[in-house]
């Protein structure tokens, strides 16, 4: 069982140390980092946790799910910490996919607990755009060497009310972000707002987007689907956790029926 973790915590050994047990305990889930970088003497990394579900008629369907590019955002980290345990509980939940986890993107704003690094950047605006931080180019190169089917991005917006996405104006994005937010609404409400974030949203989902997030490199083709996520921040963070946690299985059981779906024609 992993635990909650109180959301004051930046303490990263309380969040991964059990993702680490897990992994000794659980042969389907392997804990590797995506690579590490030195500040002031100290190394951080960029955790991945690797989970190959069952089988499936179709080749594995390959997807990155990503959190903490905020610092100040943890409920993403730990629905992915839930999330992977409940993979290990029941791995028919991952039939077909394999799942590549990136808890904690941003580990010196975690520690801190702050929206930017330690240097003072919003890596969510840095991708793409010849970076220098570290931390965009680990995860650059990772968006390159798996070119995911699917990526979803986890956030927490402390100015909105309610649940909300970005669907990149594209028709399979919002298909799986809609009944996402229905199965997050369960336990929080939706942003019902028809401006969030500075862009227009219909039913809470956008599909403008900030330019600069993290994102599939631009030069792939095909694009995979690509959800940006995101809970109120001010919300008890149980229930941002439980919430997102919802949102995963939902993508995971719809983005299923749709390859399913796509066999058939």
């Amino acid at each position: 069982m992993v635990m909650l973790m109180s959301p004051d915590s930046r303490d990263l050994r309380t969040l991964l140390g059990p993702l680490l047990e897990l992994a000794e305990e659980c042969v389907d889930v392997i804990g590797t980092m995506a690579g590490s970088f030195s500040l002031n003497g100290r190394r951080y990394g960029i955790p991945r946790f690797l989970f190959t579900g069952p089988e499936a008629a179709h080749d594995p369907i390959r997807l990155g799910l990503f959190a903490g590019i905020h610092g100040d955002e943890p409920a993403g980290c730990e629905a992915l910490a839930h999330l992977l345990a409940d993979l290990a509980d029941n791995p028919e939940i991952a039939k077909g996919y394999d799942l590549v986890i990136y808890p904690v993107c941003n580990p010196t704003g975690y520690e801190d607990n702050t929206r930017a690094n330690r240097a003072g950047f919003d890596l969510n605006r840095e991708f793409w755009r010849s970076s220098a931080q570290p931390e965009v180019r680990i995860l650059e190169r990772e968006l390159r060497t798996h070119r995911f089917d699917g990526i979803v991005t986890l956030h927490a917006d402390d100015t909105c009310s309610g649940c909300y996405g970005y669907a990149h104006g594209r028709v399979l994005n919002e298909a799986l972000l809609r009944p996402a937010l229905d199965a997050a609404s369960r336990i929080l409400p939706r942003d019902a707002r028809a401006n969030i974030d500075g862009f227009v949203a219909t039913e809470s989902i956008l599909h403008d987007c900030f330019c600069g997030v993290l994102a599939a490199p631009p030069d792939q083709s095909p694009q995979p689907f690509d959800l940006i996520f995101e809970t109120p921040a001010l919300s008890p963070f149980d229930h941002q956790v439980d919430a997102t946690v919802a949102a995963l299985h939902s993508i995971l059981g719809e983005y299923r029926k749709f390859i399913a779906y796509a066999q058939d024609l």
